[in-house]
Parts: C-alpha cells; sequence; structure tokens
C-alpha cells in the first residue's frame, strides 16, 4: 500500500492550495486526490467558457436540491466544479471578500484566530493584485486579481444607475469600505481564468513529493481506532487503499467533505444507521449548518447588441471578430466573465452592514442559463447575503457515486423574504432608472412593483443559489454540539483529521466565497507547517545527547 504523508481529499479552491503549500518542503510528500479530471479544457481557461459549464455537466457536478417549499416546490440547482481547480475552474471569476463584520462574527463565536485582522493577511499573502497596492491587498501571491481587459460599455450605466438609487461609487469593495458598485475584478492573469489549480497547482505538478491522482472518487476514510490512517478511492471501476503518516485532509465542499465524513462512519448515528454505517464517532453536526446565498435575477431586452452577449446573426459577427483578439491579444469578448459590476447595499437606511449584493451580467441570465432566448440583454442579480434559512446535507445511500441529499431550505425563516422584497425592488428601481432608458427593452418576467404578494410569489417561482454554500462541517468550540471542527480545523474527537474547505464556515460572508476559501486554506496550512515543524524540532532536540 502506497504511503505519504499527507493526503488531501479534493482538487477545489481549497484543496488545490494545500497540496501545493505542503509540498513547498521537499520532505513532505502529498497525494490529492480529485474526482474531477484535469483542468486542460479550453473551456476553463477561456472566461466565457464558463457559459457552457455553468448550465451542463461539463467540469461540473451539476447537482439537486431536494424539492424547496420556499421555492414553490422546485428542486435547486447547485452546480460544483468537477475538475481540478473545483468551482473555480468553473466560476464567474469574481474577487469578492465579505465584510470585515463576517470575520469578526467567527471570532466572537469562539473560533480563536479569525477575526478580519488576523485573517487579512492571508488574503493578502494569496494574492497578487496588477491595481490596488495598498495594506488591503497582496502582490506576489499565487492568485491573480485583475481588472477586466474589455468591460462593456454598459458597465458605466450600471454605476449611474446604482448611484441613482443612493449606491455610491467604490474603487474597491474588499477596501476600507464594502459599500457601493464598482466594476468586478476577476481572478484572471493575462485575460485567462485564474484558478486555484492554475495559480498554485500547475507550477507545483513537477516536485518529485506531490502526486496527483484525478477521477478518483474517495469513498472513505480509513482508520485505526479513531486515528485517521488513510483512504480508500476508486479509479477506473478499481479499488485501492493509500495510507498516510501524518493526516487526512478533507478538501471535497461544503456538499463532498461532509458526505464523506457520513460515509466514513463519522456523523450522527440515526444518519448513518439508516443507510447501514456503523458509526465510528458520534458528531450530530456533519451536514448541519448548511448555508447559502439565496439570490433572483431581473433580465431585461437590449438594443446593444454591440455591448452584450445574445443570440443574434449581431453575436455572430461580434464573436468572429472576438475570437482572433482572444488568440492575438487576450482581450475582446472572449476575456468578459459575463458578471461585469459588483455592488453591496443595505435593504434600509438603519442597517450597518450591507445584507444585499448586486451582480450585473452583459447578458440574458434565466435560470442558470438554462433557458436560452433568442435576444440579446442584460441582467442583474439581488443576493441575500445573510440568510437565517438553514439547511442540510445528508446522505441519499452508503455509495460514494450518489449525489448527497442537499437540502438549504431556503425562505424557511420568514425574515428572508421580507429582506429579498426590499432587494427585489431596490434592484427594479436601479435596473429601469434613467441610465438605462435608451438601451432597454421589455422586462423577461414583468411584475407589479407596488404588489408585495405578487414580487413575493415572482421571488418563489423563480430564486435560486447564488453558488456559495457553506457551513455543513462547521467551525466553533466544543461546548457547541454542533461544531465538527475546532480553530485549526481538526475534527473532533478524531485524529489526523481535518476539514479545509468552505464547509468549515460557522456563517455565510457577506460576499463571494471562493476568496475566502482560498484564504481559509492558506491560513490553515500555514498552522500545519508550524505544527508539523515543532514536532521535528521536538523529535530532534529528544536525540541529542544531553
Amino acid at each position: 500500500m502506497e504511503s505519504y504523508d499527507f493526503i488531501v481529499v479534493g482538487g477545489g479552491s481549497a484543496g488545490c492550495v494545500v497540496a501545493s503549500r505542503l509540498t513547498e518542503d521537499p520532505d513532505v510528500s502529498v497525494c490529492l486526490l480529485e474526482a474531477g479530471g484535469t483542468d486542460s479544457s479550453p473551456l476553463i481557461h477561456t472566461p466565457v467558457g464558463a457559459v457552457a459549464m455553468m448550465p451542463t455537466k461539463i467540469n461540473n457536478w451539476g447537482f439537486e436540491t431536494v424539492p424547496q417549499p420556499g421555492l414553490n416546490g422546485r428542486n435547486g440547482y447547485q452546480p460544483r466544479g468537477k475538475t481540478l481547480g473545483g468551482s473555480s475552474s468553473i466560476n464567474a471569476m469574481m474577487y469578492a471578500r465579505g465584510h470585515r463584520y463576517d470575520y469578526d462574527l467567527w471570532e466572537s463565536l469562539g473560533n480563536k484566530g479569525w477575526s478580519y485582522n488576523e485573517c487579512l493577511p492571508y488574503f493578502k499573502k494569496a494574492e497578487n493584485n496588477e491595481v490596488h497596492h495598498n495594506q488591503f491587498h497582496g502582490q506576489g501571491g499565487p492568485l491573480n486579481v485583475a481588472d477586466l481587459r474589455s468591460p462593456s460599455d454598459l458597465l458605466e450605466r450600471y454605476l449611474q444607475a446604482c448611484e441613482s438609487i443612493g449606491v455610491p461609487r467604490n474603487h474597491d469593495v474588499n477596501g476600507a469600505e464594502q459599500v457601493g458598485a464598482m466594476p468586478t475584478q476577476v481572478t484572471q492573469l493575462n485575460g485567462e481564468r485564474c484558478s486555484a489549480a492554475k495559480a498554485y497547482l500547475t507550477p507545483s505538478l513537477t516536485r518529485p513529493n506531490l502526486t496527483v491522482i484525478t477521477r478518483a472518487t474517495t469513498h472513505k476514510v480509513l482508520f485505526e481506532d479513531k486515528k485517521a490512517v488513510g483512504v480508500e478511492y476508486g479509479l477506473k471501476g478499481q479499488r485501492f487503499q493509500i495510507k498516510c503518516t501524518k493526516e487526512v485532509i478533507l478538501s471535497a465542499g461544503a456538499f463532498g467533505s461532509p458526505q464523506l465524513l457520513m460515509l466514513s462512519g463519522i456523523g450522527a448515528k440515526e444518519n448513518l444507521d439508516v443507510h447501514g454505517i456503523p458509526q465510528i464517532h458520534d458528531l450530530p453536526g456533519v451536514g448541519e449548518n448548511l448555508q447559502d446565498h439565496i439570490d433572483l435575477v431581473h433580465s431585461y431586452r437590449s438594443s446593444s447588441k454591440r455591448d452584450t452577449f445574445g443570440v443574434s446573426m449581431q453575436m455572430v459577427v461580434e464573436m468572429s471578430k472576438a475570437v482572433p483578439q482572444w488568440i492575438t491579444r487576450r482581450s475582446g469578448k472572449m476575456s468578459s466573465n459575463f458578471a461585469e459590476g459588483i455592488g453591496f447595499l443595505c435593504s434600509e437606511s438603519d442597517v450597518q452592514v450591507p445584507d444585499l449584493e448586486f451582480v450585473f451580467v452583459v447578458a440574458v441570465v434565466d435560470d442558470h442559463a438554462r433557458k436560452i432566448h433568442a435576444s440579446h440583454g442584460f441582467s442583474s442579480h439581488v443576493t441575500l447575503l445573510r440568510p437565517k434559512s438553514i439547511g442540510t446535507v445528508k446522505l441519499n445511500s452508503a455509495d460514494p457515486y450518489d449525489a448527497p441529499r442537499i437540502d438549504p431550505a431556503f425562505f424557511s425563516h420568514p425574515e428572508d423574504m421580507e429582506i429579498m422584497i426590499k432587494g427585489w425592488k431596490k434592484q427594479r428601481q436601479m435596473l429601469e432608472s434613467n441610465a438605462f432608458d435608451d438601451v432597454r427593452g421589455e422586462t423577461f418576467y414583468p411584475v407589479d412593483e407596488t404588489d408585495d404578494k405578487a414580487i413575493e410569489q415572482d421571488i418563489r417561482n423563480r430564486a435560486d443559489t447564488q453558488y456559495h454554500p457553506v457551513g455543513t462541517c462547521k467551525m466553533g468550540t466544543p461546548d457547541d454540539k454542533f461544531a465538527v471542527v475546532d480553530s485549526d480545523l481538526k475534527v473532533y474527537g478524531m485524529s489526523g483529521l481535518r476539514v479545509v474547505d468552505a464547509s468549515i464556515m460557522p456563517t455565510l460572508v457577506g460576499g463571494n466565497t471562493n476568496a475566502p476559501t482560498i484564504m481559509i486554506a492558506e491560513k490553515v496550512v500555514d498552522s500545519i507547517k508550524q505544527q508539523y515543524a515543532l514536532l521535528k524540532q521536538t523529535k530532534t532536540a529528544s536525540c541529542e545527547p544531553s
């Protein structure tokens, strides 16, 4: 049986960071297991390729939720990356960290070391920001952050429209103040996607101490008593086991990590017994505390075909120009992330921290791009940043190849709908402002904006995830019965086992989750390296003659 120092399960936004950083030490061996394939597809590296992956199973798990009563019985859609780089290889590349409040809240809940001031150095360590050079941003990090190379002219209209409803321009929503609207900064390098795989893993692949195995589905963690000693995985119809001398690190995401813990016998007994899985350790918080951003899109037809994406002969002409521009200069429409504008705002004047987010898109967005309209247009998402609805992730079966049972319980808390209706109105007001008058056509889903009941039904009929599930392996204190990991992300009651990904967030941050997930990995891998360096020093000292 092959043996490594560390086994990392999941080659996504966190796993790529962990594997790369650990193998900076040539004496440390790491095996990274990824259920998806390599990130070689041009759809990944060409920014506009996201539109082909998001609504399909291309590099995408394409999960669905159980029927949601809060969405009038609809099944929600949950795209997640199934390739090296994980969701950072299929997302819209938006760079947003959330608010200072979010991380200070984590620490106030007893998670020592997770305040904003203690997390900021790791955001900066990860980052190479081409534009912002100040105390809030980093240079020289693996993750390149840039302005869009060829933004649409509609972006200026979006900023004017935000100003017209009281949302000011803000040159950096990741800086001193989050409130405001700006052109989206993106995780791109030279006009190409800069995923976690591209940033961290690709430069590390030649290291002899790093083994990467793709299309490998991890079945379970192997234990001796309550110590993780390896994993079992499947590849090409065969079953393999590998061992580790130090730790198994789960970085399979908010759905995959709790699923794998339960498949391995860690979780609430009632959740395991129903599938005939022997319990190794009782940890009732596994799969609980699922939080996700609920989101509603308004879309309008547009007469501005040059500045938008759409289905038309004009688009064929535009793309015939864009392809050579992309090939020769890595600019033009092919470098667009579609979601070219971002904004953070408050639902009411007395709200202290932004509780809503705008995402302005230079295309028609309907049902995650799964409904295609033969027209050009523009759209905006409004996202509820701190929902109070809490869901679960459970097993559908004991088969590791089955999708998990995902229940976000959208709108199960009544306050979420109250704030979402306010967000609906603010977004509609923004999009129907004078800034868009000469390019705006009709909306695809007209609703009387004075009728709150009609607005609520529109939300229940069309709202869905903004792709930010977190919290299902919650970080917390020992007296929190639903905490799964401690502040070092070690699984309670076990040894040699950690979870390092978005599932450890005790609460959902008020912003996109990719940059925070990378920060989490940077922070914890630093702690891991320090821990084992101290152990090595202690062993060396104990062997020296007195």
